[in-house]
């Protein structure tokens, strides 16, 4: 999981800072959850995974491939 939350804010461009001014997601939990040091809540996945537009499959690492499935 921490190498695609962090593939997914350098993609964007953004610091962890900035991620936390558009998600409302403290900075020092996304450093957390980037360096493998927590697992985000449910709703936390949900805000990234819409926040990037991935699925929480995805970030979670249980697929290498992006896309959500409808």
């Amino acid at each position: 999981m921490k190498n695609n939350l962090r593939k997914l804010r350098l993609k964007t461009g953004l610091t962890q800072i900035a991620l936390q001014m558009k998600t409302g997601i403290e900075q020092s939990l996304l450093s957390k959850f980037e360096n493998g040091e927590r697992i985000p809540p449910t709703e936390t996945l949900v805000t990234l995974a819409d926040f990037y537009g991935v699925s929480i499959d995805y970030i979670l690492c249980r697929t290498e491939k992006p896309e959500i499935n409808r």
